[in-house]
């Protein structure tokens, strides 16, 4: 359950102002250590912390199978706070990593300097593209019906209004496993760390269904994971796009009101 705070507010509703009580999601750092180096800090919502960095390792390609990972502890403090922030991963002695230069990506991000194709091609070097239309199908029902099964599953997002969720589904129809966090990234990572924490990787006959738009990191993120089809409620952006054809993976945006555009790689996609 995500951790929340109540706030005592002055709200608007059109006569004058009253005082409320509202409900604030937290936001708090979360420092991601390997064998004891730090790896990277991110702001996320409090929960689901293991998954959230087994997850961001696993896209970073740092880890890839399930026996990499010994443990994932909580660092040693006499400061309960300070303790849950920070988390150790612990990775069989067979895994290779260079501590200094295994910081987080530039390649990801917006500001790296490096075009579209160049990115997309570094990635690929880590993680393949996956076969046009390898993990079968999904039909349109089931695909239409994720939103709602998506948001049935927002407990804290109805409470806060301040979440984006990620999901994972079946193509089947079947919803997996639903994760909120304040950064659209981190709720995608907790997802892919509970596939991975869970020994269901690859993930090869699934959806990722997120509540917001796609952007070209969400899209590496699925393909760390073997991910075929990644749907979204809002737009994806034009690198999102292009990394899905150059990757084999099935785009698809605007699901909601019973429609959506498929941007890539339709074949993944059933009438039936």
């Amino acid at each position: 359950m995500m951790r929340v705070k109540h706030a005592s507010i002055h709200r608007w509703s059109g006569t004058g102002l009253a005082s409320v009580e509202d409900v604030l999601v937290e936001e708090e750092p979360l420092e991601i250590r390997v064998r004891g180096a730090a790896v990277t800090v991110t702001m996320r919502t409090p929960g689901h912390d293991a998954e959230l960095a087994a997850g961001f390792l696993l896209s970073e390609g740092i880890i890839r199978h399930r026996t990499d990972v010994v443990e994932i502890a909580c660092c040693g403090s006499t400061e309960v706070a300070a303790r849950e922030n920070v988390l150790n991963v612990f990775l069989s002695p067979e895994v290779c990593f260079d501590g200094p230069k295994a910081g987080r990506l530039q390649l990801t991000t917006s500001s790296c300097g490096l075009c579209g194709k160049a990115s997309i091609e570094s990635i690929h070097q880590r993680f393949p593209p996956m076969e046009d239309g390898g993990g079968g199908s999904v039909s349109i029902p089931k695909l239409l019906g994720f939103p709602d099964k998506l948001r049935q599953r927002q407990a804290s997002f109805e409470r806060t209004g301040g979440l984006h969720a990620a999901g994972l589904f079946s193509f089947g129809g079947r919803r997996v496993v639903v994760r909120e966090d304040i950064g659209r990234h981190n709720a995608v990572d907790k997802v892919l760390g509970y596939g991975f924490l869970n020994g269901r990787l690859p993930l090869k006959n699934s959806v990722l269904m997120v509540s917001g738009r796609v952007s070209f990191e969400i899209m590496q993120k699925a393909l760390a994971a073997r991910i075929p089809l990644v749907a979204a409620v809002s737009a994806p952006s034009s690198l999102a796009v292009e990394f899905a054809h150059e990757s084999g993976q099935t785009l698809v945006g605007f699901l909601r009101n019973g429609s959506f555009n498929v941007y890539t790689h339709p074949r993944r996609i059933a009438s039936g």
